[in-house]
């Protein structure tokens, strides 16, 4: 069974997709951008604070999935230049170090969504007790 994951708590979708989709005890978050749910706009800054707010909108999708960030197995991240990944690397390495890092991918992108500087997407167990699958 396939269960539509959405919170207001992250940026509402930009097109035909949904922000999660649970399936056979998985939760699939689609890339999240570093938008501010409440202006609908790329928070100002550098790498750093786009990483931290595209992060904290995963959260938001996966909590609302029924999974956490511990729950996470595997990421990928775009950048819109691979400059940026040392920086980004930092931010990421705070919010997934303590519970083991998933796998991940990392790739440069000509351009992203509101010529945002990143996006991550990822997949996650959802929880044993979540009535998602």
């Amino acid at each position: 069974m396939k269960v539509v994951v959405s919170t207001e708590k992250a940026p509402s979708a930009i097109g035909p997709y949904s922000q999660g989709v649970a399936a056979a005890g998985l939760l699939f978050v689609s890339g999240q951008l570093p938008v501010d749910p409440k202006t609908g706009e790329i928070v100002p800054g550098s790498i750093k604070e786009q990483t931290r707010q595209s992060l904290e909108n995963l959260k938001e999708v996966l909590e609302a999935g029924r999974a956490s960030i511990s729950a996470v197995v595997k990421t990928t991240v775009f950048l819109q230049n691979m400059d940026d990944f040392t920086e980004m690397n930092s931010i990421y390495a705070e919010v997934f170090g303590k519970d083991g890092y998933p796998a991940r991918s990392t790739v440069e992108v000509s351009r992203l969504p509101k010529n945002a500087l990143v996006e991550i997407e990822a997949t996650a167990l959802l929880n044993p007790d979540s009535t998602s699958d």
